[in-house]
């Protein structure tokens, strides 16, 4: 790692290029905030707006310096309009009872999440799990981390972490269980960010990355309107 740049006197750090997680044959450059940096919800709030991702303890965004494929994406909660299959996708989950809990480290958590990351991500980097990389993954974040169960008929079928901003959500990440296909709970924990921060009056759920050629983030651009930061500024992606 080598120091990077200052922004906002915040120390930024970079990696050496390393392989592509999303795109073969390229060549990627993370910059993250300094590990020592002190932060808080509104630090990590503006940081956010500037285009940055949380994953663990960490604060990055690509720095590629031949690509700009990741783009920063955003919901603006109050303009949504849900279309017809997120609508189905919603009254098929009604059923759903959902608790907003302190803490996921239990063996029912970790369990779900190992089948999901087993039946859905064998291809990727957090294969195979572990409850190491599950604590560090998921962990609370500077005061701002939120835990969202779904249940259907007591057992835990879904879960979404969730930050809590100043002036938005930030859906870090959702597991759920591999069997439910028909019930599409990676979009309805979506929708459901997507009410919670209307009723909190926040203004946007921040959606991490959006890669227009990588299939895996497609569904990002289901959620219509949605905002993408393109040269230091967000504007709605036309449709």
């Amino acid at each position: 790692m080598s120091k990077y740049s200052q922004l906002d006197s915040v120390r930024l750090l970079a990696t050496l290029p390393h392989p592509c997680g999303y795109l073969p044959d390229r060549e990627a450059t993370t910059v993250f905030v300094d590990p020592q940096t002190p932060v808080d919800q509104r630090l990590y709030s503006r940081l956010s707006e500037l285009g940055f991702r949380r994953s663990g303890a960490y604060l990055y965004r690509p720095q590629c310096a031949a690509c700009q494929a990741c783009i920063p994406a955003r919901v603006p909660v109050s303009l949504f309009v849900p279309n017809r299959k997120q609508r189905r996708c919603w009254r098929r989950n009604r059923d759903l009872d959902i608790f907003h809990v302190e803490t996921i480290d239990t063996d029912e958590h970790y369990e779900l999440y190992a089948r999901y990351i087993e039946r859905r991500h064998a291809d990727g980097e957090m294969y195979p799990p572990s409850r190491d990389q599950f604590r560090s993954f998921l962990n609370q974040a500077w005061g701002a981390t939120r835990y969202i169960e779904f249940r259907a008929r007591g057992r835990l079928v879904a879960v979404a972490v969730t930050d809590l901003l100043t002036a938005g959500l930030s859906a870090i990440y959702t597991f759920f269980e591999p069997d439910e296909v028909k019930r599409s709970l990676g979009s309805y924990c979506i929708l459901y960010q997507i009410e919670w921060a209307r009723r909190l009056g926040l203004s946007s759920l921040y959606m991490g990355y959006w890669i227009e050629q990588c299939q895996k983030m497609a569904y990002k651009s289901q959620f219509q309107p949605i905002e993408l930061r393109r040269e230091n500024r967000w504007a709605l992606k036309a449709r």
